[in-house]
């Protein structure tokens, strides 16, 4: 089921999950994030393990998951909600999302929405109800195409979607 979450709107659950490689910590992130925390009073956070990012086949290399968690923790810390995080290493799409009772929410960019739509296809095969699914839109760049962390590694923009080259 989607839910419709106008930024106006809040809608409260006690945990939501969202994850992700969180390479070049930008902006898209941190509105991830934000509505990550906007609508859950706990959030589980998926960090993709060294082992699973490398798995992603991405084009530019990945920085370790250590540099990536010291990231978003200082993020987390800026945003003072350390304290309703628990950030958990991801091993696979899935996470803990295919478990009982962990999280009652998923928050995705529209990039890894159909990812929450599988998730909520296992969860039915194994007789556990589907998650709410909260989709954020891509946040774009000067340009209007989606900031991400391959633009970046590409130097054709920055962290917060400014253009670097014309």
């Amino acid at each position: 089921m989607k839910e419709s979450c106008p930024e106006d709107e809040t809608v409260r659950f006690a945990t939501v999950a969202v994850g992700g490689t969180f390479d070049e910590f930008h902006k898209g992130h941190r509105a991830l994030l934000q509505k990550a925390f906007g609508v859950g009073e706990h959030v589980l956070i998926g960090l993709c393990s060294d082992d699973f990012a490398r798995n992603l086949r991405k084009s530019h290399r990945i920085a370790g998951y250590d540099e990536r968690l010291g990231n978003l923790e200082q993020f987390l810390l800026k945003m003072n909600v350390l304290d309703r995080t628990e950030i958990i290493p991801l091993n696979d799409p899935y996470g803990v999302t295919l478990a009982r009772g962990c999280v009652e929410a998923i928050v995705v960019s529209h990039e890894t929405e159909i990812r929450a739509y599988e998730i909520n296809e296992k969860r039915k095969v194994k007789g556990l109800p589907p998650l709410n699914v909260i989709v954020i839109k891509m946040v774009p760049a000067e340009d209007k195409v989606p900031i991400s962390t391959t633009r970046i590694r590409r130097g054709e923009i920055n962290h917060e979607g400014h253009l670097l080259k014309l």
